[in-house]
């Protein structure tokens, strides 16, 4: 039997698992690089980052010499930056150096000999910044070609480091297009080697008049969680720093960087102008049967958070953003294109699939001819402000938009409500929606196209209505608001009673960890040794784990030293009990799990506080637009690491957890209870 037939039978096997997942349970984001049946060790878990090779130590010696003058340098920096707002603007450019190397060191994360030259090279242009800063100069920020640049991140107050391709033709006066890059699974690329790289290394594509923006999205997480913040916040920085086209903007990747653009495409269809996915994954169960093979045997509330980043299940999303998929022929990860091509055909669209002739993992020289040609076309285009039809999907209140249609309520979480509205001559606007029970129309200044009086709403369905709203204002904007009552739609938002799930506060518990949050620290003994030892061991593992893996440092608080701006300011993870932490002690009565004497009462159950944890997230009564979390960090653990597609959330809006159980690198204990709460933030019934 030849290779070509062999083939063909593969893809018919993938291609048929497919149709029977698209039919049943739906797909999800996975790993860009798979590591193979080695890797499904939950005993032996190797370390992600890996550990590197010896340090001479004169090698070292020299190394830490030169870091301590160019903190020394960063120290004096942050002194001025306090009193100077230049300073304190760019600090951060220089911050990125320092912190590389610093870590490479603490973390033995040198894999070759020619890497400590790099540290070296590193450290020199980290002090010739510093010293530029210290005389007010930044030549870095008006050069062309290679630079890299640094920002302070909201979530942990972190400096990030992205690359940026600078074209020569490059003017502040002229608008121009972007496009962000992102990179292939790179376990021994973190900060200091992707500093050296992204200073060096053009990269994939550079088209002509284009300014190109690397992530560096917080390590191997297929830019999800707070690798997805990262990106938008290198964006966002990117953005204060040059002339971008804001209706120019596009997202490209390849292999780990492809999940990513399948990811952030789906989740955000009305930020890019085109989206250019290139090999990678876009689902999980599939992903890791056929490439990790892994058998899977997932609780409910595992293949429920799937749906987050299983982009098969928002393919809707994308016939409002252009895509441009590529595979290599005999890639493997072709499956991720043919995984989408697939769920849009069920929809009665049609992807793009540019195939790379008999080529493996990289990408075919003539593919990137054709690839950059349609990319041009679009970008001529341009991303448009108000499209006459929006057609938007979602399974939670985190990702609530596209253009001019916003998802302020769903039936339930996790439940997919969809939205499909279309501007209607002469004056009116249809909408069909399903599993949603509010909704906001809304057209920026200069956007909105009918000029009528009053504008005629036409909702379609089983039960047609018609209602009649005020027209657009002045400046050509146009705002209007519906809610779902008794089954029937009414102009205006639903009145708030008590709490619902917003846009911002849906969870589940790994959402605190999405925006500025802080862990606050039990300051006494909790109500049992064995309870405050696992407090301790996973409080700890929590910190080291961040660092690991999302490159920041948490920042922590004592329980005793939680002022009332900080409360108000960060979302809180809570680590111990009432017994222990002050702060639990004031919230307790207000969270929907809560105490009976010696056990934790969920419905009808009951859980011996003995050796039973509680771990939740909930909107915090003390600051209502900010979360606590009780006993959590990131939900996904060691063993996951090992493969992007296992990267998703672990856990849901709460669990008890059986500390009798040993953590592990897959959970913290025995998971005896998990659920959802329902849309008022109180426990369904029934669990």
């Amino acid at each position: 039997m030849s290779c070509r037939t062999l083939l063909q039978l593969s893809r018919r096997l993938v291609l048929c698992t497919l149709v029977a997942l698209l039919g049943g349970i739906a797909l999800v984001g996975g790993s860009a690089l798979a590591d193979g049946p080695a890797d499904n060790q939950t005993t032996n878990v190797r370390p992600v980052p890996p550990p590197g090779i010896a340090i001479d130590d004169s090698v070292r010696k020299e190394l830490e010499g030169t870091l301590s003058q160019l903190e020394g340098k960063v120290k004096s920096l942050s002194e001025k930056a306090a009193k100077d707002a230049t300073t304190a603007r760019y600090l951060p450019d220089v911050e990125i150096y320092s912190r590389g190397v610093r870590l490479a060191l603490a973390e033995n994360t040198f894999y070759d000999a020619k890497e400590f030259q790099q540290a070296k090279d590193v450290l020199a242009e980290g002090l010739v910044r510093a010293e530029d800063l210290a005389a007010g100069k930044t030549p870095w920020t008006t050069k062309t070609g290679l630079v890299v640049r640094g920002f302070r991140s909201k979530l942990d107050g972190s400096v990030q480091p992205y690359g940026v391709v600078v074209p020569s033709t490059y003017s502040p006066a002229v608008l121009h297009r972007c496009d962000l890059w992102f990179r292939g699974r790179a376990e021994r690329t973190p900060e200091m080697q992707f500093i050296h790289q992204r200073s060096r290394q053009v990269g994939e594509f550079a088209p002509a008049r284009t300014i190109v923006v690397h992530p560096f999205a917080r390590f191997c997480n297929a830019n999800k969680l707070a690798g997805e913040v990262d990106s938008l916040e290198a964006l966002e920085h990117v953005q204060s720093q040059y002339a971008i086209d804001p209706h120019r903007i596009s997202i490209r990747g390849f292999s780990m960087g492809g999940a990513a653009v399948w990811h952030l495409a789906v989740h955000y269809p009305d930020r890019w102008f085109a989206a250019n996915p290139g090999a990678g994954f876009s689902e999980t169960p599939l992903f890791l049967n056929v490439f990790q093979q892994e058998k899977l045997a997932p609780s409910d509330f595992e293949q429920t958070l799937w749906k987050l980043y299983d982009a098969p299940y928002w393919a809707l999303n994308l016939r409002n953003l252009p895509t441009i998929a590529y595979s290599g022929e005999i890639d493997k990860q072709k499956q991720a294109a043919d995984v989408m091509e697939a769920a849009m055909a069920k929809i009665g669209d049609r992807l793009v699939h540019i195939i790379g002739p008999q080529t493996a993992h990289k990408l075919h020289p003539d593919s990137k001819i054709e690839i950059e040609r349609r990319m041009a076309s679009l970008a001529d285009v341009g991303r448009p402000l108000a499209p006459r039809e929006v057609h938007f999907t979602t399974c939670t209140l985190k990702y609530d938009r596209s253009f001019w249609v916003r998802v302020v309520g769903l039936e339930e979480h996790w439940k997919f409500g969809t939205v499909q509205a279309s501007i209607v001559e002469p004056g009116g606007i249809r909408v069909k929606a399903s599993a949603v029970t509010e909704i906001e129309l809304s057209f920026p200044s200069g956007t909105f196209p009918l000029s009528n009086q009053t504008i005629a709403v036409e909702f379609v369905g089983s039960s047609p209505q018609m209602i009649e709203v005020p027209g657009g204002m002045s400046d050509r904007s146009w705002t209007a608001r519906f809610h779902l009552e008794k089954g029937r739609w009414k102009s205006g938002l639903a009145p708030v009673i008590g709490l619902k799930k917003i846009h911002g506060l849906q969870g589940p518990i790994d959402d605190a960890l999405m925006d500025s949050f802080a862990f606050v620290l039990p300051s006494k003994a909790g109500e049992t040794p064995a309870f405050d030892a696992w407090v301790k061991s996973e409080a700890t593992r929590a910190q080291k784990e961040w660092l690991r893996q999302m490159r920041g440092d948490v920042r922590l608080i004592a329980d005793d030293k939680l002022t009332p701006e900080e409360m108000q300011k960060y979302h809180l993870i809570l680590w111990g009990d009432e017994n222990s932490n002050r702060v639990i002690a004031k919230l307790a009565d207000q969270l929907p799990i809560k105490k009976s004497g010696t056990s934790w009462q969920v419905g009808g159950d009951r859980f011996s506080t003995d050796h039973h944890a509680v771990t939740l997230i909930h909107p915090n009564p003390l600051a209502p637009s900010k979360y606590v979390v009780l006993n959590s960090g990131l939900t996904y653990r060691e063993y996951d690491y090992l493969n992007n597609a296992r990267q998703v959330p672990k856990l849901p809006d709460w669990a008890i957890i059986d500390v009798r159980t040993p953590p592990d690198a897959r959970f913290p204990g025995k998971i005896v209870k998990a659920g959802f709460f329902g849309e008022d933030w109180q426990l369904k019934p029934g669990k």
